[in-house]
């Protein structure tokens, strides 16, 4: 069989990604696995209407589609993500409709469930005919167990192709309102005081909700709200994935583009931060994916800790939880603190006015008031993610987030929790005498409250 496989990283053939799929090939010689560099060559189809229609024979002409990339930020890389965009802005999905297809990744395992949602999501709205998908650690190829995993996994795509193997939808196709917002007049501004305030958007001159939207947002302050649009900062191009940055936070960007300083000037000195978009297939934009893939030259490091932030958002948000889950996990993972989202898919421009208003007061009053909610899984599971692949394998070549780790007392390792590892040792030699552990289960649940009930008591 002839296999295409869109290369989702910048890296090309170069990358982690792509040896596992030599690895299938190698494995697997009696199929032919078409290797065509996406993302690495982004700009030439984007502009290039022959380059971009050689991709499209080669799909045509194939048995089988295998998306593999890496995972940059909770989804694929942002020069992948053009790529889908430019399927649809071109009208070429029928290219994809009905051909087996399946994803490949290779990351630390942080949020690549989101980055798997997605493109289960995308595969599904192009009609395609999703055959599973495959998440691999980044060298997990070193494995004897998991090489044998890659291959069932390839062998399982492949004979779903042979077999003409139905498939199943996961995701309904999304429905978009159709609504013009006309917002009503402010009838009371909220004082900012001293806070600092950005509206970082992508905005296009067609998102008329997106910009009606965000002119209301910004006229329920007391006084003049910055908003920076992606569109008019000079960005060069996406992250490489060099990890050049890892040493110092120096960026192979650096005095090349407006985006190292903008970010550091503008991003990093709010005191509030609201971003702004359009939903584009089950995302933002790509220029928005382009902004949190670049601010990868801070590494793994909170960088906006202590900022209070917003999301105003054209689309029908509510019917992509896995979007909502990825900005909800990227403020959690910053320190930071989520103040809600607006969107126009309600369908009433009194309701958005005043939902709008409400995340005024509400991203001020938590600022004046220092309130940052407790994170959940999103927050503590991906810190601990980082937290251990920096303090292990990872501690070289990010240098830079190791430092800043041991400074911020991020490596809290149970471990190091002398006297609790001690009571549980002895704790545990008594539960081997069975009058003693008789005498604990009919302790247990007053023993569990005991402690909280001494601070209610004070």
């Amino acid at each position: 069989m002839k296999i295409s496989v869109l290369n989702g990283s910048p890296k090309g053939i170069t990358s982690v990604t792509m040896q596992y799929v030599h690895y299938i090939q190698k494995e697997l010689p009696q199929h032919e696995l078409k290797i065509l560099n996406i993302s690495q060559k982004i700009r030439k189809i984007e502009k290039d209407a022959q380059a971009f229609q050689d991709i499209l024979d080669e799909i045509s002409i194939s048995d089988g589609i295998l998306w593999a990339s890496p995972v940059y930020f909770f989804l694929v890389p942002a020069n992948y993500k053009r790529f889908i965009e430019l399927i649809t802005e071109k009208g070429v999905e029928d290219t994809f409709q009905n051909k087996y297809t399946a994803f490949l990744s290779t990351s630390i395992h942080f949020f690549d469930h989101t980055a798997h949602n997605y493109m289960h999501a995308v595969c599904d709205d192009f009609k395609m005919r999703f055959a599973g998908s495959f998440s691999a650690d980044m060298y997990d190829l070193m494995k004897t167990k998991e090489r044998k995993r890659l291959r069932l996994f390839a062998e399982n795509f492949f004979d779903t192709i042979r077999n003409n193997t139905p498939t199943s939808k996961r995701y309904m196709p999304i429905s978009w309102r159709n609504f013009d917002y006309n917002p009503g007049d402010v009838k009371n501004k909220t004082d900012v005081g001293n806070k600092k305030i950005l509206i970082v958007a992508d905005i296009e001159s067609h998102h008329k909700n997106l910009i009606r939207m965000i002119e209301r947002f910004k006229a329920s302050f007391s006084t003049e709200i910055e908003t920076i649009n992606l569109r008019d900062l000079h960005i060069k191009g996406s992250c490489l994935g060099c990890i050049h940055c890892g040493y110092d936070n120096q960026c192979v960007y650096e005095g090349k583009d407006d985006y190292i300083d903008f970010y550091n000037k503008k991003v990093k000195a709010a005191d509030i931060l609201v971003w702004a978009g359009t939903i584009k297939d089950r995302y933002l934009s790509a220029r928005c994916k382009m902004f949190f893939d670049r601010s990868f030259f801070n590494g793994h490091q909170p960088s906006l800790a202590g900022k209070q932030v917003g999301f105003i958002i054209s689309g029908p948000l509510s019917q992509i939880p896995n979007l909502t889950q990825v900005l909800e996990a990227y403020v959690e993972i910053q320190h930071s603190n989520s103040g809600g989202f607006v969107t126009d898919e309600y369908g009433d421009s009194a309701e958005i006015d005043s939902l709008l208003q409400c995340l005024t007061n509400r991203l001020v009053k938590f600022a004046d008031n220092n309130y940052f909610k407790p994170p959940t899984f999103l927050g503590v599971g991906g810190t601990k993610i980082f937290r251990d692949e920096i303090w292990g394998r990872l501690r070289f070549p990010f240098r830079a987030d190791y430092m800043a780790y041991k400074k911020l007392g991020t490596f809290d390792f149970p471990q190091k929790k002398y006297k609790m590892r001690l009571r549980n040792a002895i704790m545990q030699l008594l539960s081997k005498l069975p009058a003693f552990r008789k005498e604990v289960n009919k302790r247990m649940k007053k023993e569990m409250i005991k402690p909280l009930q001494k601070v209610l008591e004070k």
